[in-house]
């Protein structure tokens, strides 16, 4: 969300004047030295903290003669800090550093706010010895003209201004080594600025720069240049001679080629080429290891960036990339290494197949059929599933999963489960990072089948054999199983899994202060169900329990056999020895376990609401329309804990209803939206049943869509004041009218969660919908795609039109077209920002149909134009085409028997993924 600017307010001045006089007194003397620390002064965390800095200089204490680093803050008075200012060059003459940052202060919803500085007194060039200046965070619209004559200055730091150009004077900083001048405004760069010989660090991304001068590769000393997310077509092949340069960041430009020459700086050790529009790459870079070019529409057989993190990089393996059009590649024996569009990495090792093999894969959005989830797992992916199933290979496949890491990791781990034979088994899984929140589930695969990334409790298994061993969790030490001597016959894996409950839900969910329980244990094994000598099982006490003090009446061991949903209380069928920290028990078969120490006597029924309360997630519901364009809904199921944030990166774009009141869902329950009073939804949709949204929920995942919506009431009378409501379960097969479905909301056990408000405004005269608007264009029949990929129809691409409404330069800019076609398409259609847009997309089609890929493109411009809502419309409408043309397949008896996902119903397939 945009920061919201605040002037001053006279209030506020009248309040740092009186904290400036009340601490007239500590900067008068002695007490000078809490703000004079050594050679620094630091005012920027004081209020009034120019009006000290002015007291100060009045009466010039000694100390202020040797201050060499000066800290202000960016939000003071205008007219202060210009007045304080005037007086560092005669009061600080030795100053070296001079920090002016805004950014210090947060509006209501947490974004920082800029500082009140525009420019700086002339009078500052006189600072002689100034080797540091940063102004980041504040007004800037020009750079002072002070600036230039500071000599000396070794690193300006401009970032998060306003600044639209830099002036040809900025070359005379001869001395310079770094410059940030990220997130402003610039178009276009001075030539000047090849004169900054001295310069090692250039940071301006963020900006709007459509070329590089070619006087940039002057820059004799350049180490390292950021030029991410601007709209950079181009590079001058100037940038070749830049001999020092070690680092090169070009990711989110629109970059149709590259100099060939960046292959030979001698120094460069990193290329960032990401999100692009490269279709072709020189070779020499395509062999460079330090390139990465995830993002771009390379062919089929383009190598792609480096290995994946921890990968053994072979030479001459050859690295294949493939964009979102593709779902298909082959595997020759010298071997390969793949990047999937959809996060995924494979490495093939040589020899690992005998013959060539074409690999198929695809990416589904989870669903319970597909997603096997114990009682206490999260899942952190979507479901992979690569083809053929069943493929054995000679050599194991490397497999690379991406994530984003679950916030709470402690006592849990993550592992790669995989579909194996009818069964799920979890495989040894390596994390590698690749950045603070990406990354790398990596396993090695015998064979192809269904894949995903799951969060569990740490498990700790071992082979038991006939003389016995000792099991003790790593998560919790206190916990330990002991196997005596001729417990089994036969070598036996058991395999341990610790629980642990916060105090603070017990309590709050008994009543009862005292209340404590211990880990919560579960053991699980292979082969027969009971061993042939009792083995024993040690627990820790409950938290502030001791062998020594413990009431015995108030301790209770519980017992719960899967697949039974009650909790046993035991304690009378087994001898409990205790010490001052544990309880040791002896059992002959596996299950859970649980130690509880209370007052209460039915202690069964309280374990199982509390073992439910360790399973359930605590979420809030939502329902925003787009500002520009209110039949767009979005809808959302976020953990309670992320709902400001989400709605603070929302509420620019959107408007709604607060979020629904707290409800409770357990990982992977099933719930759907019912659009209401007069609202349905305006596109038939994989996901969507009698006009009812279907959801899966998952605590890691983003648990959103986007949806059309309409109404058959007519909305040039009055606007429609209709409701969504969200319910537990699958859409039922008779859906109840609007008064029965009121009715099942009360009671304890309502399915019925939420209801919150959508309005569709009343329409003027003049208006009518998007696509009827277009129903003057006499356009030749468009249909970009394939059968089986699905097509986008002249009818779909007027839809899509009058949904981009002022962003659609963005989507053209990154579809390819000019600058200088979208001025005159613009000034041809003026007074028309519908027929601008038609035009443009219609243009743009007419050029594309008949080539593969088309489609894909657009559905990357959509994205990189954050218009992803539209991006999932084209998907969907992508997607009922693929099920049509395999519905057809199966008819005709064509299908391949591996196209069917696992579960007990292979005609009923889950919804593919839209990424």
């Amino acid at each position: 969300m945009a920061a919201v600017e605040e002037e001053p307010e006279p209030r506020a001045a009248a309040a740092e004047d009186a904290a400036g006089d009340a601490a007239d007194a500590a900067d008068a003397g002695p007490g000078a030295s809490l703000l004079l620390a050594g050679n620094r002064l630091s005012l920027d965390l004081y209020p009034g903290g120019c009006r000290r800095l002015l007291r100060l200089c009045a009466r010039h204490p000694p100390q202020l003669l040797r201050v060499e680093f000066l800290q202000l803050s960016g939000h003071e008075d205008p007219r202060l800090l210009g007045a304080a200012l005037a007086q560092v060059p005669k009061s600080l003459p030795h100053l070296r550093s001079l920090v002016l940052k805004g950014g210090q202060h947060w509006d209501a919803l947490g974004a920082c706010l800029r500082g009140s500085l525009t420019t700086l007194p002339a009078s500052l060039s006189g600072l002689m010895r100034l080797a540091h200046l940063d102004l980041s965070f504040n007004r800037l619209e020009t750079l002072p003209a002070c600036i230039p004559h500071m000599c000396h200055l070794r690193a300006l730091l401009l970032s998060h201004n306003r600044l639209s150009e830099l002036p040809e004077a900025l070359g005379a900083l001869s001395a310079l080594t770094f410059l940030s001048v990220t997130h402003n405004h610039l178009r276009a760069l001075p030539g000047a600025l090849g004169a900054l010989s001295a310069l090692q660090r250039l940071d301006l991304s963020e900006n709007r720069l459509d070329a590089l001068p070619p006087e940039v590769g002057g820059l004799s000393s350049l180490q390292e240049l950021n030029l991410a997310s601007n709209r950079l077509q181009s590079l001058p092949a100037s940038l070749a001679g830049l001999r020092s340069l070690q680092l090169l960041v070009l990711h989110s430009n629109l970059l149709v080629s590259v100099p060939a020459g960046l292959a030979r700086l001698p120094l460069l050790v990193r290329l960032d080429l990401r999100d692009n529009r490269l279709r072709e790459v020189p070779p020499e870079l395509l062999d460079a290891p330090f390139v990465r070019l995830q993002g771009n529409p390379l062919g089929e057989a383009l190598p792609d960036s480096p290995s994946p993190p921890g990968s053994p990089a072979v030479p001459g393996m050859p690295r294949l990339l493939l964009t979102s059009e593709l779902d298909s590649f082959l595997v020759t024996p010298q071997g390969c290494s793949v990047t999937l569009a959809c996060g995924v990495r494979l490495q093939f090792p040589a020899g690992a197949t005998a013959t060539s093999v074409t690999i198929r894969y695809r990416l589904w959005l989870p669903e319970p059929r597909l997603v096997p989830l114990g009682p206490h797992d999260s899942l952190l992916s979507g479901v992979l599933e690569l083809q053929p199933h069943g493929l054995a290979f000679q050599q194991e496949v490397g497999l690379w999963l991406l994530f984003v890491p679950p916030r709470a990791r402690r006592c849990r781990e993550v592992v790669v489960r995989t579909l194996s034979e009818d069964s799920w088994t979890d495989l040894e899984t390596r994390l590698e990072e690749e950045a603070p929140k990406r990354l790398w589930a990596h396993c090695q695969v015998p064979h192809f089948s269904w894949f995903l990334v799951v969060s569990r409790p740490v498990s700790n298994a071992c082979l038991v054999p006939p003389e016995g061993t000792l099991l003790w969790s790593s998560g919790h030490p206190g916990v330990k199983v002991t196997f005596p001597p001729g417990a089994t016959e036969e070598p036996r894996p058991v395999r341990m899994q610790v629980v642990r409950m916060a105090g603070r839900e017990l309590r709050a969910l008994l009543g009862e202060p005292q209340a404590a329980v211990s880990p919560l244990l579960c053991l699980s094994q292979s082969g027969p169900s009971s061993f042939l000598r009792p083995v024993t099982v040690q627990l820790p006490l409950p938290p502030g329990v001791t062998g020594l003090s413990l009431d015995r009446s108030r301790l209770h061991l519980l017992y719960r056999a899967p697949p039974a949903a009650t909790w046993d209380d035991i304690t009378a069928q087994v001898a409990l020895e205790l010490t001052h920290l544990y309880a040791r028990f002896q059992v002959t078969h596996f299950s859970w376990y649980w130690l509880w120490y209370t007052t209460k006597t039915c202690v069964g029924g309280l374990a199982q609401k509390a073992w439910e309360r360790l399973r359930l997630h605590r979420v809030n519901l939502i329902a925003l329309q787009r500002r520009r364009d209110p039949e767009q809904v979005l809808l959302q199921c976020l953990p309670r804990n992320k709902v400001d944030a989400t709605l603070r990166r929302l509420l620019e774009r959107y408007r709604g209803p607060e979020p629904s009141d707290t409800v409770e869902m357990f990982e992977g329950e099933k719930f759907f939206a019912a659009f209401e009073r007069g609202i349905d939804v305006d596109a038939d949709r994989p996901d969507c049943v009698q006009g009812r949204v279907c959801f899966v929920f998952y605590s890691h995942l983003k648990n959103l869509k986007e949806v059309y919506v309409t109404t058959a009431l007519d909305r040039q009378a009055q606007a429609v004041r209709g409701q969504v409501s969200f319910y537990r379960g699958a859409v039922p097969e008779e859906v109840p009218e609007e008064a029965e479905a009121a009715r099942q909301r009360k009671g304890a056990d309502a399915l019925w969660m939420a209801t919150l408000p959508i309005k569709l405004p009343r329409l003027r005269r003049s208006e009518g919908p998007g696509p009827g608007q277009g129903a003057s264009l006499s356009l030749a029949p468009l249909n970009l795609g394939d059968a089986e990929t699905g097509f986008l129809t002249q009818s779909n691409l007027l839809n899509l039109a009058g949904r981009l409404g002022p962003d659609w330069p963005a989507v053209a800019l990154h579809l390819g077209l000019s600058y200088r076609e979208l001025q005159r398409i613009r000034h041809e259609f003026r007074d028309d920002l519908d027929a601008q847009i038609r035009h443009m997309l219609f243009s743009w089609a007419e050029r594309q149909a008949g080539q593969p890929g088309a489609v894909g493109c657009l559905v990357q411009a959509l994205e990189q134009s954050d218009r992803r809502d539209v991006a999932e419309e084209v998907r969907a409408i992508l997607e009922l085409g693929r099920h049509k043309y395999q519905d057809g397949i199966r008819r005709t008896s064509l299908a391949p028997r591996d196209l069917a996902p696992p579960g007990p119903s292979a005609s009923q397939s889950p919804e593919p993924a839209q990424a």
